[in-house]
Parts: structure tokens; sequence; C-alpha cells
């Protein structure tokens, strides 16, 4: 994807728009981790958000646990 650095007041920067920001989950406001490699010129930008939130962590570990019950009750 080819993208044009736009002046944005006395700054620069990139337009993300809405279908990119949806295939990186990411919105307005989030925040990130910017990073570069000097070596190649290489721009990174990483999500700052937990992968797994800690609803979703606790769905998961409950689910986990229910399909697992029999065999739980056989280590224990």
């Amino acid at each position: 994807m080819v993208k044009t650095i736009s002046k944005i007041g006395n700054s620069a920067g990139l337009i993300l728009d809405q279908a990119l920001l949806e295939l990186i989950h990411l919105k307005v406001g989030d925040q990130v981790d910017v990073s570069v490699d000097k070596l190649s010129g290489t721009l990174r930008i990483a999500s700052m958000k937990p992968v797994v939130s800690p609803e979703e962590g606790r769905v998961m570990a409950r689910e986990f646990i229910k399909e697992n019950d029999e065999l739980f009750r056989s280590l224990a």
C-alpha cells in the first residue's frame, strides 16, 4: 500500500483511512508504539492494546475449564 506524507499544521503525517484502521484493529485515539530500523529506514507502528482484554481472558479461561472439566477432575 502506498501512502503520501501530508502536511498537517506545522507537522507531517500519514492519513490512515478507515479500511486500514479496521484491518489493523485501531481507531482514532488509540495509542501506538512507533519505532524505526535505522539500517533499512523501516517505520514500524504497533498497537499498544493488549492482545486479549481482561474480560476476554476471563471468558476464554471459563470456556477452557468447562471444556476440560473431566480431565481436571481426573487429575485432582
